[in-house]
């Protein structure tokens, strides 16, 4: 069974139906073979990394960056996985109230230095949660779900 992993900072409501309709993406039906596991970014380990085929990182932009709780899980992941987890698969929303391109540039530079592959443009919602919003999530989890699926 191929597994995705969820590392998420959600510390408002708004990031919270975000990640819920992540997870509800890709975990759909329609796609066989895939375990989906969510880990708060504080919690989240290289060892989690390592047994996952691909990732969806869910972030509130936080005064321009992401949110202090996925910077420390890119900073304690980043060297154990650097060379292992070359083009794992991943995506990306971000939530923020004013502006979200900070925290966008600041996740895929890492990504990207960690060799990563996008395989969906960044889901970025600013202000309310609408329902194309939710969508976008669902369709941002299946998306990355369907990348691995048997």
């Amino acid at each position: 069974m191929s597994r995705v992993l969820i590392v998420h900072h959600t510390a408002s409501p708004a990031t919270h139906e975000l990640l819920e309709k992540a997870r509800e993406g890709a975990g759909t039906d329609e796609l066989d073979g895939v375990e989906v596991v969510t880990r708060a970014a504080l919690q989240a380990t290289a060892s989690d990394v390592f047994a996952a085929d691909a990732v969806i990182l869910g972030t509130p932009a936080n005064i321009g960056y992401m949110s202090g709780a996925l910077k420390h899980f890119f900073d304690t992941i980043y060297y154990p996985c650097l060379e292992e987890t070359r083009r794992l698969p991943y995506g990306l929303y971000v939530h923020g109230n004013d502006d979200a391109t900070g925290a966008v540039r600041a996740v895929e530079s890492i990504a990207g230095g960690l060799g990563w592959s996008p395989v969906a443009a960044p889901v970025v919602v600013i202000g309310a949660v609408t329902r194309t919003d939710l969508e976008a999530c669902w369709e941002l989890g299946a998306t990355v779900a369907a990348t691995i699926s048997s």
